[in-house]
């Protein structure tokens, strides 16, 4: 057991709460293994109704996975180690997808890459006035995993593509508009409604009951821009289409467009379309472990990673420096199957 999570059993409700405040709750690999240990165990328990994620304190649900960790392995043990926490937590990722009980993510705060893949399985997905959502992994050479394919893939309006690209972040309301939440409730509530359900009252009811109507969501007015400039699978038809459009907007999103990884953005596009294609939840988690075995040790990695939290520079070299310059072939490559003693199972 670790003391980066909590995990209790409080009336019909099984609670974890992650607990890294300095570090806003990034998922270790001792907290993914603690926690699908915790959720097989009350799987098969009658005593436990629902499931309950949430953060023990501090200003964030999750502020993804240990970026730190990731690229000490891409730098130092080609990758190996890397490979395995990726491995574990898309178990993790698959286990909550497919768990035969409710489960209730409060993302009341930062919500961003691994937050993402603990909350976005769940049943009820709740937004606070405090939710921070993003998936920002372009902008260091990562791409959006942990389940980020099949979930962006599915919003309407090109909203994922939107997403995936630029690392937009929303807030609750936008959350609650764009169906990456369920409910809205105000935190001052969330209490009120975790002690419901532990208490025994169905979630769905407890959340319905406490909810409130959020703020208007910003990015609504945004929408129609989206669809139009995003509508496109090919990264150098959705750049020629926000530069033929002399708009603040389009100015603004294709300058946050420049600063990520090329490859990035290539392979994220290639990962939504081909999500939006599959049936099968696992399916989608071994095609992005092959994706995260590959993408691990490219350049633009540890690169990004040094540029954006390490130096902080914010001057990343990508390779390949242009999005021309990243070939078809590269992008096969990242994509191919592993070798089957390699590619990712289910728990």
């Amino acid at each position: 057991m670790t003391d980066q999570i909590n995990i209790h059993t409080h009336g019909s409700a099984g609670h974890l709460s992650l607990n890294r405040p300095k570090a806003l709750h990034a998922l270790t690999l001792e907290m993914c293994h603690a926690m699908s240990g915790a959720l097989a165990t009350w799987a098969t328990d009658d005593a436990v109704k629902t499931v309950i994620i949430d953060h023990a304190e501090g200003r964030g649900f999750c502020a993804g996975g240990d970026i730190a960790f990731l690229r000490n392995s891409a730098l130092n043990d080609g990758g190996t180690s890397g490979r395995q926490f990726f491995h574990d937590e898309y178990q993790l990722n698959h286990q909550l997808f497919t768990y035969p009980k409710p489960v209730v993510a409060f993302m009341d705060g930062i919500t961003m890459g691994g937050g993402v893949g603990i909350s976005q399985p769940a049943k009820y997905r709740v937004a606070t006035e405090h939710t921070k959502f993003a998936m920002p992994e372009t902008g260091i050479g990562l791409f959006p995993d942990v389940g980020g394919g099949w979930f962006l893939s599915r919003l309407g309006g090109r909203m994922g593509q939107f997403l995936a690209l630029t690392g937009a972040r929303l807030d609750g309301a936008e959350c609650l508009w764009s169906g990456l939440a369920t409910h809205y409730l105000a935190s001052e509530n969330l209490a009120e409604a975790k002690a419901r359900i532990a208490a025994g009252h169905e979630a769905g009811g407890v959340l319905a009951a406490l909810s409130e109507t959020p703020p208007p969501a910003r990015i609504e007015g945004n929408a129609v821009r989206i669809a139009r400039h995003f509508a496109s699978d090919r990264f150098e038809d959705i750049l020629a289409s926000l530069e033929a459009e002399d708009s603040e907007w389009s100015i603004k999103e294709l300058a946050t467009l420049r600063t990520k990884s090329p490859q990035t953005c290539k392979v994220a596009l290639r990962q939504l379309a081909q999500s939006a294609q599959l049936s099968d939840f696992a399916e989608n988690m071994r095609m992005e472990y092959r994706i995260a075995s590959r993408v691990l040790t490219r350049p633009d990695f540890a690169e990004g990673v040094r540029a954006v939290i390490v130096d902080k520079t914010g001057n990343p070299q990508w390779n390949p420096a242009t999005p021309e310059g990243v070939t078809d072939d590269l992008i096969d490559a990242i994509f191919a199957p592993l070798p089957e003693n390699e590619e990712w199972k289910p728990l």
